[in-house]
């Protein structure tokens, strides 16, 4: 091993190494189908969501439905349209999601989680926005379970004195 005086000796010795040649070359390849779509599942609290986008006028379909039919409130719509508009891609790309379990506001996170991850496998370049946001992890949060001896998860029965 050579001797290591300064920051750039030790900067020229590291670069040397297969190790930092083979970091340095991972890339990021488009995952897609025969028909152009990029697959992902996505998930939030018991909600399970299949989402397939490809390059397309924005139309955005969740079980069969529009979007505007299936997720009636706004905020829900908006929740799906974050990734979009994250990634300046709006408008672009067609939606097809099949979603299970939960309820609306679990359901409307998990087609967006999908929808994010759809977007980075389609085009590696958006991921960079996508993570940054947090849109590709997955919310953790799900409903404690109830416990014998109380009301619900954590709350006791009510205190009678007499």
């Amino acid at each position: 091993m050579a001797d290591i005086k300064s920051l750039d000796d030790l900067k020229s010795a590291v670069a040397d190494t297969p190790a930092a040649n083979v970091a340095a070359a991972v890339v990021r390849e488009p995952v897609r189908d025969s028909l152009g779509r990029a697959y992902a599942t996505g998930k939030r609290k018991d909600a399970v969501a299949r989402v397939w986008i490809r390059p397309g006028s924005g139309k955005v379909t969740v079980n069969g439905k529009t979007m505007p039919e299936y997720f009636a409130r706004p905020v829900l719509q908006m929740i799906l349209r974050q990734p979009f508009s994250v990634a300046n891609v709006e408008g672009q790309f067609d939606v097809m999601a099949t979603v299970a379990g939960g309820g609306l506001s679990g359901q409307a996170g998990a087609v967006k989680h999908g929808i994010s991850k759809a977007l980075q496998l389609y085009d590696p370049t958006l991921r960079a926005a996508l993570k940054a946001a947090g849109f590709l992890t997955r919310d953790s949060r799900v409903v404690e379970r109830k416990k014998y001896g109380k009301a619900k998860a954590r709350r006791s029965f009510q205190f009678s004195k007499r």
